[in-house]
């Protein structure tokens, strides 16, 4: 302990050379080191390392190791360290949940042991880092203060009197292996500059995440837009499906540009490849590039009061509330649940005589947006709770309260409120092209058949599914008539059967169609097919012969289209969404957008890239990465180039109403 008091004392600790896991420095190709208090059985050591084991992996032949040194073993060798016998990586499985239990609770030491000499469980190291540690919060504070590049500098675009932006993009990343091109068309209202002076700075930092998946073709729980094919460029988080591995992990979040997967490059890459690259089996290590900083108000001089986003088509009001505890043990008084339609935190109930209860400001049913500016929107109760069990003397909570419980709460007249803003969808009015690259051709079948012979297709979509897609084919069965003809695929769209048009029915009604028609002797099928000037990879293009479940309303049992499937639909068949969008002051929109017309490639939809985090767009929570802008007010962006829609947006100071069409990213 004495050394190592020594070695922190004459050595400079500096935020980018601290790791942010274990708190040590070293190189990030390294595992991580950690102050062990205790002897540790020889049954969790690992045989190479002779440390105890980090994200342990069993052979086949009955040994265990660390991921980081088997891995980097079998790149030189092709048998198991031990005994010799012949191993690849693939073959290996992650190790059970009671041994991974049993490492997590061994006693470790805070490193920074100077000024911070706790001891807790390894698990517990990380959150003792970012929540506690005097030590880490300097480092970090410091790091913060400091003069950071911006997104725009980060991106490199053209236009904004800067040059290529590699070289600063490279300085924030573990390793420079990652180049972005300039981008030309992309225009960033989330980021103009403002004399507000209540407003923090934005950061966008490089971070490293690792997940493992415990079976082969386990999903992550991603959906992902993007790709060099398609507008946006880079690969990007749409959406973190809830209680999957990205969700239980909880450090990758909607927005987040994922820029490497171990150690492959996904900055030039199509949309399929990058599919392809998130799909390999066992542990993937994703450098990703991410929005940091939620902090919206100066808390001295604004610190509960609400602001205001409450109308007829917006969800409520955002609300920021610090309570203060007498002690740092004593309890909030707060019950915490999720709910199954909805994704985030919710206040299931204050306890009476509680913090919280005594308070007042918070409510039953207040969305949990961010506690001590740690983004909620998509996180658990159990990541609140561990939140607020780290938190100081102050815990500062950002909720969205809905139009509803501010009526109840402030008056007692009641009225009957418009449908929810997230369900309102009407089919598309603007006329336009598809983006560069993607197209569609129809194909019409006639078949002569048996009454009682089935077509043999599955089918999902529908316009009362959760993204009011048209009804598609899930699978074509071997033993069906449409099979033996081999026109219609897989992720064909439905348009008629007989000449009844399918287009805008929901799931039942057009199950119930296709079953009265496919009765006849005679069926006429007319589909519409997507085209795109990237092949899709095999895994994606050649599995009809999967078995696909009956309801196939369930986006997570079933195969669905990848997002680029959907960017070559013609116009006709999109739905659109009315999203309208309030601020205070001179506050941006918070959203970054790519497209409009350029002589290089033409006319090219706008699409969502980017959302900030303690924006109006951010807290609003329906604009989605990979969301088409097809009108602004009710003004048409076709034809639209990137001086015309600035000037715009821009204009509308307070209130700006989007029209919009959301396609579900790729889940991986």
């Amino acid at each position: 302990l004495a050394e190592r008091k020594q070695l922190y004392s004459t050595v400079g600790l500096s935020w980018a050379r601290v790791c942010k896991e274990c708190g040590q420095q070293h190189d990030s190709q390294d595992s991580h080191l950690y102050e062990y208090q205790d002897e540790v059985d020889d049954e969790l050591i690992c045989h190479i390392c002779l440390q105890p084991l980090l994200k342990p992996m069993d052979t086949p032949c009955g040994h265990t190791y660390c991921f980081h040194c088997l891995s980097n073993f079998l790149k030189e060798q092709d048998f198991c360290p031990v005994d010799r016998q012949r191993l690849q990586l693939h073959q290996c499985r992650p190790s059970s949940l009671l041994v991974r239990n049993l490492l997590d609770k061994l006693t470790v030491m805070c490193p920074h042991c100077v000024d911070c000499q706790q001891m807790m469980q390894r698990c517990e190291l990380q959150p003792h880092l970012h929540n506690r540690c005097p030590v880490f919060r300097r480092l970090r504070e410091e790091a913060e203060k400091r003069k950071r590049p911006s997104w725009n500098e980060l991106k490199g675009r053209k236009g904004d009197g800067e040059g290529s932006g590699d070289a600063k993009h490279s300085a924030t990343l573990s390793r420079n292996s990652t180049r972005d091109q300039p981008e030309p068309g992309l225009i960033n209202p989330a980021y103009e500059e403002d004399n507000n002076s209540l407003r923090s700075s934005l950061v966008a930092e490089a971070t490293v995440v690792e997940l493992i998946r415990d079976e082969p073709g386990e999903e992550l729980g991603l959906r992902i837009v993007g790709g060099k094919d398609t507008p946006l460029g880079n690969i990007v988080i749409q959406e973190i499906v809830r209680d999957s591995i990205a969700a239980r992990d909880g450090r990758l979040a909607p927005g987040d540009h994922i820029l490497e997967v171990n150690d492959i490059s996904l900055a030039s890459v199509p949309h399929t490849r990058a599919i392809a690259v998130l799909q390999l089996p066992s542990l993937l290590r994703l450098t990703v590039m991410q929005e940091k900083g939620f902090k919206l108000r100066d808390q001295r001089s604004d610190q509960n009061q609400p602001t205001s986003t409450g109308s007829p088509t917006n969800p409520g009001t955002v609300l920021q509330v610090t309570l203060v505890k007498s002690q740092r043990t004593e309890p909030l008084g707060i019950k915490l649940i999720r709910k199954s339609d909805e994704s985030g935190v919710f206040i299931l109930d204050l306890l009476a005589g509680g913090l919280a209860a005594k308070d007042g400001k918070l409510r039953n049913n207040d969305k949990v947006l961010a506690i001590n500016g740690h983004d909620l929107r998509h996180g658990t109760p159990e990541s609140a709770a561990q939140i607020i069990q780290a938190s100081e003397m102050r815990v500062n909570f950002v909720v969205m309260r809905s139009a509803e419980a501010q009526e109840e709460g402030g008056s007692s007249r009641t009225s009957r409120r418009t449908p929810e803003p997230q369900y309102f969808r009407r089919r598309s009015t603007y006329m336009k092209d598809p983006p560069g690259g993607f197209s569609s051709q129809e194909k019409t079948v006639s078949l002569k058949k048996e009454p009682r012979l089935s077509l043999g297709i599955t089918i999902a979509g529908g316009r009362d599914c959760r993204s009011r897609l048209p009804v598609y084919i899930t699978s074509v069965q071997p033993v069906g008539c449409l099979h033996r003809d081999g026109t219609i695929k897989r992720g064909d769209v439905l348009l008629s059967i007989n000449g009844v048009d399918l287009t805008q029915l929901t799931y039942n009604e057009a199950v119930s169609v296709l079953k009265a028609q496919t009765a006849q002797s005679q069926v006429v099928l007319r589909v519409i097919q997507t085209l795109s000037e990237e092949p899709e990879e095999d895994t994606e293009a050649n599995n009809d012969d999967l078995d696909i479940a009956e309801d196939s309303r369930d986006d997570t049992l079933n195969w669905t289209p990848l997002w680029t499937r959907w960017l070559g639909l013609p116009s006709h068949m999109h739905w659109c969404r009315d999203i309208v969008l309030q601020k205070t002051n001179n506050e941006s929109w918070g959203f970054s957008i790519v497209g409009g017309y350029e002589e290089s490639h033409g006319q090219q939809p706008f699409f969502i890239k980017t959302i900030v985090p303690g924006t109006p767009a951010h807290f609003d929570g329906r604009l989605k990465c990979g969301d088409e802008i097809v009108a602004v007010n009710g003004a048409t962006t076709v034809g639209m180039n990137n001086s015309s829609l600035i000037p715009m947006l821009k204009l509308q100071k307070n209130k700006v109403t989007l029209t919009v069409v959301s396609w579900p990213g790729s889940l991986v």
